[in-house]
């Protein structure tokens, strides 16, 4: 589905967003869109990387997933953020914009 680079020379490391989500996953699925969008609008400064429990379940153990679909924000190697369930857009953007570099999010002025 999506796939960012990590570790482009000059750039500093974006934040990682892991979706962990399973192909009989309804609810993942619906989510997959929005993620792409997502990933396309920040990606300078957002990585986004879809995960299958099915496929990868000692990811999900070590990453404490107990649900599909699961948001984990990745920052510095370490989890600061994340969201269990079906989410929307304003939820998921929400979830990351104050760990994004800057605090700022694509399209926004800083404001006051």
């Amino acid at each position: 589905m999506m796939n960012g680079r990590s570790g482009e020379p000059g750039r500093q490391r974006r934040s990682l967003l892991v979706f962990f989500s399973a192909l009989r996953s309804g609810p993942a699925r619906r989510m997959e869109s929005l993620l792409a969008q997502l990933a396309r609008k920040e990606r300078h400064r957002l990585s986004v990387q879809s995960v299958d429990v099915e496929e990868q379940p000692e990811l999900a153990r070590r990453f404490k997933v107990r649900k599909v679909p699961t948001l984990v924000l990745v920052k510095g190697k370490q989890a600061v953020a994340r969201l269990e369930g079906r989410a929307n857009a304003a939820e998921i953007e929400e979830l990351v914009e104050d760990h994004l570099e800057n605090g700022v999010k694509s399209g926004d002025s800083e404001k006051p």
